[in-house]
């Protein structure tokens, strides 16, 4: 027995160490060396790392089994790796982003002569030994590996344990705590995406998926009979009409709208110029779910209207005008797929997120070239939609450090702790970077001379520690607060559309609206009148009647609450809404990121 026990001691002490380490680091190095650099820039978070240094064990399974073929199977898999691996390195060197299916949708999108104007395009000198550097280092580390020789027995223990930690156990636990198989693969598939050679292959297999509901989308879109009747005041004028959708950002912390912060600066300075509406509420705090309502005929009691009836871009497609859609929003993934959709129904599309996740860095001035591009189209009527990310979490991603400005304790809150500062400071620094971009779109409209107006709003809001709920943060429909739902929404008309539409708005900027009537006040602002055309769901008609304004799941239409029964607090601004259903009581109080 004890001869036994110092065989195993022997053997231990003899295991090559330094040659399993050589081995793992050769094959990580192809998912890792990525991941490194988009850690080293900040432009995503952690988890991408982790899970592509996990997965990377995987690879140690032939090399364990077949310990004689090590050089060869490792020349063999590291060919894969490497090319697998190049869109992604290549990728963050054009982009300075972690590539995702949202890129391999733009790439199958494309032709081969944008394929080759792309080259031209991005294309720089430096590129070349940094791609050949890449290539020799995995060269190196090859040189370096030798076999690692254990007993049989434990070399089958090991790449089946291996295989069952890294593949086996998540695929499990996914199962278990998902309730249906497509939940868990799409779950187990986030998991193994940050690494090569999967990142492609699971990126194909989601863009595949999504491109087919996609299209089905869009052929029953097409098949929506057109409005009735439509006609246009302004048929024989030029246009330039354009749609700001803002993303996650709460009027409450907008100094045009009285935050005692200076995070609105440049739209302060233009507040003669806009028509700010003050009274405004989104119908759902998730941008899917609220802009299915506010870019369709859809609402509370007809939540299905978005798949039946005609959309906003049909709308002005059958009034006569050429669309276009600029998103900062990741362009096509599971919970995205309709977005891509009301995209797909415009002319033409730019697309200028790929990341593989939403909270990576990500800037929405990006959207200023197309859109300056856009409006020198000589297309006499257009209709511009500019999708923003706004100040979607994280929100310390949403703007480039020179808008840092608020670090300290001025003007916040005594609720807000130590810990929480930064994320509420960051938070206002994002609202003041989002002023930046829509003042900038604005400045660049009016800078184009064209006959229009811009509309801005943004698709809901979010709260960040507000007073009275002070750890309350991001959106939550079962437990609602004012600031995820209290949006901006704002007009800015150009010379030549107010001397040939004298609208007086002042009484229209205080009524209480939600966004889900919102395409018959873009109708109504835009002159189109049709069959489906209600006045009294305008916010700027005479006609307007005042509503309840529902927020809450329509599919569950007894759930819904009367926001404006639901009865603010009466001290701080960004107050909660005390919830006056005594069945929403004591529900969880952490909101969602997504």
């Amino acid at each position: 027995m004890s001869m036994k026990f110092n065989v195993h001691k022997a053997e231990a002490r003899s295991f090559d160490w330094a040659g399993l380490g050589w081995l793992f680091l050769y094959f990580w190095y192809f998912s890792g060396v990525t991941h490194v650099l988009i850690q080293l820039a900040g432009a995503s978070g952690f988890a991408g790392f982790r899970q592509a240094f996990l997965l990377s064990g995987l690879w140690l399974i032939p090399v364990l089994l077949f310990p004689g073929r090590t050089r060869a199977i490792a020349a063999g898999l590291g060919a894969l790796l490497w090319v697998a691996s190049l869109p992604a390195f290549g990728y963050f060197l054009v982009y300075g982003q972690e590539f995702s299916q949202s890129v391999i949708f733009i790439m199958f999108e494309s032709n081969v002569a944008e394929g080759a104007e792309y080259m031209a395009q991005y294309f720089a000198w430096w590129m070349v030994p940094a791609f050949l550097g890449y290539a020799a280092g995995a060269v190196l580390l090859w040189t370096r590996l030798r076999p690692v020789h254990l007993p049989r027995r434990t070399a089958l223990v090991a790449s089946v344990g291996l295989l069952a930690g890294l593949v086996g156990y998540p695929a499990v636990k996914q199962s278990v705590v998902e309730p249906t198989f497509e939940s868990a693969l799409n779950n187990f598939e986030k998991r193994m995406e940050p690494a090569v050679p999967w990142q492609l292959v699971v990126g194909f297999r989601q863009y595949s998926q999504q491109l087919e509901e996609m299209n089905q989308l869009l052929a029953d879109n097409a098949r929506i009979a057109p409005l009735a009747n439509l006609k246009d005041a302004n048929a024989d004028l030029p246009a330039t009409l354009v749609l700001v959708l803002g993303e996650s950002t709460n009027r409450q912390r907008m100094s045009l709208y009285g935050y005692p912060r200076q995070t609105t600066p440049n739209l302060d300075r233009i507040r003669d110029q806009l028509d700010v509406f003050d009274n405004v509420i989104t119908p759902r705090p998730y941008t899917i779910e609220a802009l299915q309502q506010v870019l369709t005929f859809a609402d509370e009691n007809n939540p299905d209207y978005y798949l039946s009836q005609p959309s906003l871009l049909n709308m002005m497609k059958q009034a006569g005008y050429k669309t276009f859609w600029i998103t900062n929003q990741q362009t096509l993934t599971k919970r995205n797929t309709m977005l891509t959709t009301f995209s797909q129904q415009a002319d033409e599309q730019f697309y200028l997120n790929n990341n593989r996740n939403q909270n990576a860095r990500q800037y929405d001035d990006d959207v200023l070239p197309p859109f300056e591009k856009v409006l020198a189209d000589p297309a006499p009527r257009k209709l511009i939609v500019v999708h923003l990310l706004g100040t979607h979490m994280s929100y310390s991603r949403r703007y480039p450090s020179s808008y840092e400005r608020f670090t300290d304790r001025q003007g916040v809150p005594a609720n807000v702790t130590d810990d929480q500062l930064p994320t509420y400071n960051s938070y206002d620094n994002a609202v003041l970077f989002n002023d930046h971009v829509v003042s900038s779109l604005i400045q660049r409209f009016s800078d184009s001379r064209a006959n229009g107006f811009l509309l801005y709003l943004s698709d809901h809001g979010e709260a960040v520690f507000d007073p009275e709920h002070p750890n309350v943060l991001g959106r939550n429909e079962a437990a609602p607060t004012a600031p995820m739902y209290t949006i901006p929404f704002m007009l800015w008309r150009s010379p030549q559309w107010r001397a040939t539409h004298p609208q007086a708005l002042d009484a229209s900027l205080g009524r209480p609206y939600s966004s889900a009537n919102f395409i018959h006040t873009w109708a109504d602002l835009a002159g189109l009148s049709f069959d489906e055309f209600d006045p009294s769901r305008s916010v700027v008609n005479a006609s307007f009647r005042q509503r309840p304004l529902l927020i809450g799941d329509p599919y569950q239409p007894k759930a819904l609450i009367d926001f404006s029964l639901i009865k603010p607090k009466s001290q701080g601004q960004g107050s909660e809404l005390e919830v006056v259903s005594d069945e929403r009581k004591g529900q969880g109080r952490k909101a969602p990121p997504g």
